[in-house]
């Protein structure tokens, strides 16, 4: 028998006992924070007959975590599955389909067609790094985008990047080169709201040389209210940081990042740091979905 639904139970319940505080409550207080959990889950959580798997769930950990006074993956910790060992371990990660991430396929199709995307597997991507600010009318002024990567054949001179609009329908953002790199060749979809655009770095790199690259989005006005914010990795990522910050004067309620590879979703509870950000960074990034997103109280009058 999986021994692991004991360790948790055991860990929660002892936690429980200690902070004497009642499930009631305790589901009160999870219910106020936005990851609800019922009052007979969490019974079942800390008897062994049953365990947190789905996203919701794994969600309010966080959340109980801190509601407990134990440290941050105390109980997440304990529900972690073994690390891979042997062939599955050895895997290397397949770039993700182009069109994958996208809901209009062909469209996206004709626009990377376009462009030169014959550099994207002679590109190791060291790191990235997206920060978001969110404004005080709760929409997204900008996204600043930081790349480290490194050449692996002479002759590297460009990456293609994609984006697409806040909402179905909206216009898609524009983009501006900042750091060792301009914009070449620039595809808009205005119908689906994406866009996908060359990134010339300043001269051409040879074998193993590596260069930090820079570059911001930004969308246009009337901007709608953001939600959250997501990377669609087609490439593995050595390591991401994500990093949203929002304005004092419009937080959120509350932060979950959120991982969705081969179709499986993974989300952990976030706090904001007194900057009033929160990140999630991971290592060995595989393609697929990857970010933050929040839920908004009622607007203060």
């Amino acid at each position: 028998m999986d021994p692991a639904p004991h360790c948790f139970a055991d860990a929660l319940r002892a936690a429980i006992a200690d902070s004497e505080i009642t499930l009631e409550r305790v589901a009160e207080q999870l219910r106020a924070r936005g990851t609800p959990v019922s009052l007979a889950t969490l019974s079942y959580w800390q008897t062994g007959r049953s365990r947190p798997e789905r996203p919701r769930s794994i969600a309010a950990l966080g959340h109980l975590e801190d509601l407990l006074g134990l440290g941050a993956g105390a109980l997440r910790g304990l529900l972690e599955a073994p690390r891979p060992r042997g062939r599955s371990a050895r895997r290397t990660p397949r770039p993700l389909a182009a069109s994958a991430p996208w809901a209009d396929t062909a469209e996206f199709r004709r626009l990377v067609a376009e462009l030169d995307l014959s550099h994207d597997t002679a590109i190791t991507r060291l790191s990235a790094h997206d920060r978001i600010v969110i404004g005080p009318d709760r929409a997204k002024t900008v996204q600043r985008t930081r790349q480290v990567l490194r050449a692996e054949r002479d002759g590297v001179d460009r990456l293609v990047v994609t984006g697409w609009a806040e909402r179905e329908g909206g216009a898609p953002p524009t983009l501006t080169g900042t750091r060792n790199c301009t914009l070449g060749r620039v595809n808009v979809d205005l119908r689906g709201g994406q866009v996908a655009a060359e990134l010339l770095f300043d001269r051409p790199l040879g074998r193993r040389e590596t260069i930090i690259v820079e570059h911001e989005y930004h969308l246009p006005s009337p901007r709608p209210i953001a939600y959250g914010h997501q990377r669609v990795s087609r490439m593995p990522v050595r390591e991401y940081l994500l990093e949203v910050r929002f304005d004092p004067r419009a937080l959120p309620r509350y932060c979950v990042q959120f991982t969705d590879v081969g179709g499986r979703e993974q989300v952990r509870a976030l706090t904001l740091d007194s900057a009033y950000t929160v990140h999630t960074m991971a290592l060995d990034l595989e393609p697929g979905r990857h970010g933050i997103r929040w839920a908004w109280g009622t607007p203060e009058v």
